[in-house]
C-alpha cells in the first residue's frame, strides 16, 4: 500500500500508548481511523488527537475478548465508512508471576484480550478484506518476548508466541489465497507505555480473589514499569508499522540487542540443546 490517503485504518487498544500513537500517524496520513478499546476516557482523548490531525475518526468502546463485540467493531466501521483497507490488532494487557502460582483469572485475562482479542480481529475483518478489490493490511501486535522466553512472565511470553504463530500461518494463508491482503506483525521491545499499568482496567470477572503476590513478581512488575518509563516513544513504533505496510514486510522487529537473545534461541532449538537465559544487555544492567 502506497497511498494512505481516504483509506480506512482499524485500530485496537487505541486508548494510548503505541494504538494511540497509530491511529494519530494514521490520521496524519489522511486515513480515516476507527479506534477501539475498553477505556473509554481513553479513547476520547486519543480521538481528540486523531481529530486535530484533521481526519474522520470514529470511537468505538469496544471489549477484543467477545467475539461480537469485535464484529459489531466491523460493521460499525463499514456502516460509516464502507470498507476497510488496514486492521491493527494491538491491545495487550500484562500479568506476572510463575506459571504455577499465577491464578487463573491471570490466564484468562491475557489470553482473551492479547490472544483472542487477534483471533477475533481476524475472523471479524479479513473476510471484508478478501471481499474487496483492492485488499488490505493486518497487523497483529506481539512483542519481542514473542520471540524469546522469559521468566515470571510466562504467560505474556506465551500469548505472544501464539500471535506470532497465528501471524506466520496467515502470512501464507492469505498468500495462498493471491496475495491481496498483506500481515504485518509488530514485535516491540520496551515501549513507553501504560501496561505495566494494566490491571486498571481489568474487568471484574477476571479479578484474582486473595491471591498473594510473590517477590518475583512484584520484583518482575517494578523491572517493567521502569524499562518502559525510559522505553522507546510509541511513535517509533507507528513509524516502523506504516513502513511495513507500504513495503508489505512481515516482521517489525525491535532494533536493538532483543535480536542477539533471539538467535540464541533459536540455536539453542538447532543444537537441541537446553534453553539459555538470555535477555537484553540494558536489561541486565537494570537489575544489577
Amino acid at each position: 500500500m502506497d497511498d494512505f490517503t481516504g483509506r480506512v485504518a482499524v485500530v485496537t487498544g487505541a486508548a494510548s500508548g503505541i494504538g494511540r500513537a497509530l491511529a494519530v500517524r494514521f490520521g496524519r496520513l489522511g486515513m480515516h481511523v476507527v479506534i477501539a478499546d475498553v477505556d473509554e476516557a481513553g479513547l476520547t482523548e486519543t480521538a481528540a488527537e486523531v481529530a486535530g490531525e484533521g481526519a474522520q475518526v470514529l470511537p468505538v468502546p469496544t471489549d477484543v475478548c467477545e467475539a461480537a463485540a469485535v464484529q459489531a467493531l466491523a460493521d460499525r466501521t463499514l456502516d460509516r465508512f464502507g470498507a476497510v483497507h488496514v486492521v491493527c490488532n494491538n491491545a495487550g494487557v500484562f500479568s506476572s508471576g510463575t506459571a504455577w502460582e499465577a491464578p487463573l483469572e491471570d490466564y484468562e485475562w491475557l489470553l482473551g484480550v492479547n490472544l483472542w482479542g487477534v483471533v477475533h480481529g481476524i475472523r471479524a475483518f479479513v473476510p471484508l478484506l478478501l471481499a474487496q478489490e483492492d485488499g488490505g493490511h493486518v497487523v497483529n501486535t506481539a512483542s519481542m518476548a514473542g520471540l524469546v522466553s522469559l521468566p515470571y512472565a510466562s504467560i505474556y511470553t506465551m500469548t505472544k508466541h501464539a500471535v506470532l504463530a497465528l501471524s506466520e500461518s496467515l502470512y501464507h494463508e492469505l498468500a495462498l489465497a493471491g496475495g491481496r491482503v498483506g500481515v504485518s506483525v509488530l514485535c516491540p521491545e520496551a515501549v513507553a507505555t501504560g501496561i505495566a499499568d494494566a490491571a486498571r482496567a481489568r474487568p471484574p470477572r477476571w479479578q484474582p480473589r486473595d491471591v498473594p503476590r510473590s517477590a518475583a513478581a512484584e520484583a518482575t512488575d517494578q523491572a517493567l514499569r521502569e524499562a518502559t518509563t525510559a522505553g522507546v516513544d510509541p511513535a517509533v513504533m507507528a513509524e516502523r508499522v506504516e513502513r511495513a505496510i507500504r513495503e508489505r514486510r512481515f516482521y517489525i522487529l525491535s532494533e536493538d540487542d532483543w535480536r542477539r537473545c533471539c538467535a540464541t534461541r533459536l540455536e539453542d532449538i538447532r543444537l537441541g540443546r537446553n534453553p539459555t537465559f538470555a535477555v537484553p544487555e540494558a536489561a541486565l544492567k537494570e537489575r544489577s
